[in-house]
């Protein structure tokens, strides 16, 4: 199944690798002018360290069609990013979006305070007219070897929407090059969830880094609100509740009774 019922848990040996959330918003051209002086004093406290980033744009085309295209070039975007003292959390600020990103996530209600004051710090100096979309994003990596399942099949672990050519008594999963699943499911009226879920070996960062040869599973839920849309800003904390409810409907959905107890809930 896609979606379940089971009450939300928490689970001491949880997959959860990073966490994100983005809002982005028509832009605000000020912001990639000149330095936020004024939104770092009013967030320091928590996150004291201060890195500007210049990102590279796409080239745009223009002309196309016409006897002369034409490639044009884009200025750099500015991203400032805010971290926090022990580097677990960070806070980035563009012209088009501000995002909250951690690679140690201890549960949403804690996420959403690290959130609380930047959010509220941003619109009351930047004035956004709204969020053109508010994003919410779970990447999940399960290893067996650290849940104890070394010898357990993967599609006892997960739900056969995730597992699909797994779950054939005569595959073998070392047999399968790449069994991934991609979905994009529309949620509610204004939700909808891009899925990205199968086993897989991870690229380690750093050319010195040594391999890790474990196949981990990987499920990554993209969820968001508002495209096409113009959202309110006072609206967006409840937006982000709505995507959270959705994201524990999917993330129980995957998972299967053995997986769980193995994840050992608190």
């Amino acid at each position: 199944m896609l979606f379940s019922n089971h009450p939300r848990t928490v689970y001491r040996k949880a997959p959860v690798h990073e966490v994100i959330c983005q809002l982005r918003f028509p832009a605000i051209l000020s912001i990639n002018n000149t330095e936020p002086a004024d939104f770092q004093e009013a967030i320091r406290a928590a996150f004291p360290q201060y890195v500007k980033r210049e990102d590279t744009v796409p080239p745009q085309i223009v002309g196309l069609g016409g006897p002369n295209p034409q490639v044009r070039q884009q200025p750099p975007v500015a991203n400032y990013n805010f971290i926090s003292a022990d580097g677990f959390w960070k806070l980035n600020l563009t012209e088009n979006f501000i995002a909250l990103s951690t690679l140690h996530y201890a549960g949403w209600e804690t996420f959403a305070r690290q959130l609380d004051k930047p959010l509220a710090e941003f619109i009351s100096i930047y004035k956004p007219a709204y969020f053109e979309r508010v994003g919410l994003r779970y990447v999940n990596i399960f290893s067996r070897e650290k849940l104890e399942l070394r010898d357990v099949r993967w599609a006892e672990l997960f739900a056969p929407a995730y597992t699909g050519a797994l779950n054939e008594p005569d595959v073998r999963e070392e047999d399968l090059l790449n069994c991934s699943s991609d979905l994009l499911v529309k949620l509610d009226s204004s939700c909808q969830a891009k899925i990205h879920a199968g086993p897989g070996k991870l690229k380690v960062n750093g050319s010195n880094a040594p391999e890790d040869p474990e196949v981990k599973f990987v499920f990554d839920m993209d969820l968001s609100m508002g495209a096409g849309q113009k959202l309110p800003c006072t609206l967006s904390a409840g937006a982000l509740e709505t995507l959270h409810a959705h994201a524990t409907e999917l993330f129980e959905g995957a998972l299967t009774d053995r997986l769980r107890a193995a994840m050992a809930a608190e």
